[in-house]
């Protein structure tokens, strides 16, 4: 994992640990990174994800078998008025937002373990890209598409049984 600019370590220690009991692999942090102002967009206050993807995928960190980003900042990506992460199908990167993953994005009080979830179920999503899994039909498999916060709390952070026989290929 890499984080982008200030992450809450707790949130890096939650996903340190849950990540490999659903991805079986280790999970290492790595340091953090400065987010690029050029990513910024003013009129849309929010920033650009695929430059933060790129620089993801250019760093040489041994041993890696893919490379999480973890950012606070509230993204997009073109077409879209907003992501909760992002990864290239079957590349070695993957990307995810917890701006929109907080309860108090929607003005609703702080909740550490709901955030906690909803991160590690898109964490696991972009992930599952990365592994090669396209979004699900079932919208209570980790690889459905979230469209909204609510999409994200109905869904589970395993993988349904079909996504399960697709990655039990690749392992």
């Amino acid at each position: 994992m890499v984080p982008f600019d200030n992450i809450d370590k707790d949130i890096l220690d939650f996903l340190s640990v849950n990540l490999p009991k659903i991805i079986p692999f280790p999970v290492k942090t790595y340091f953090s990174l400065p987010i690029p102002s050029n990513t910024y967009n003013p009129e849309r206050n929010q920033y650009l994800s695929l430059p933060l993807l790129d620089i993801l995928n250019k760093l040489k960190i041994p041993d890696s078998f893919k490379v999480l980003g973890i950012t606070n900042v509230d993204l997009y990506t073109h077409g879209l008025n907003f992501i909760f992460g992002q990864a290239k199908l079957k590349g070695k990167e993957a990307l995810v937002s917890i701006a929109r993953l907080d309860n108090s994005f929607y003005g609703l009080p702080k909740n550490q373990e709901i955030l906690y979830i909803r991160t590690l179920k898109e964490s696991i999503h972009e992930l599952g890209h990365t592994l090669g899994l396209p979004h699900c039909p079932n919208p209570e498999c980790v690889m459905c598409f979230s469209n909204s916060i609510s999409d994200t709390d109905r869904k589970s952070y395993n993988f349904c049984p079909i996504c399960k026989l697709s990655l039990s290929y690749l392992f």
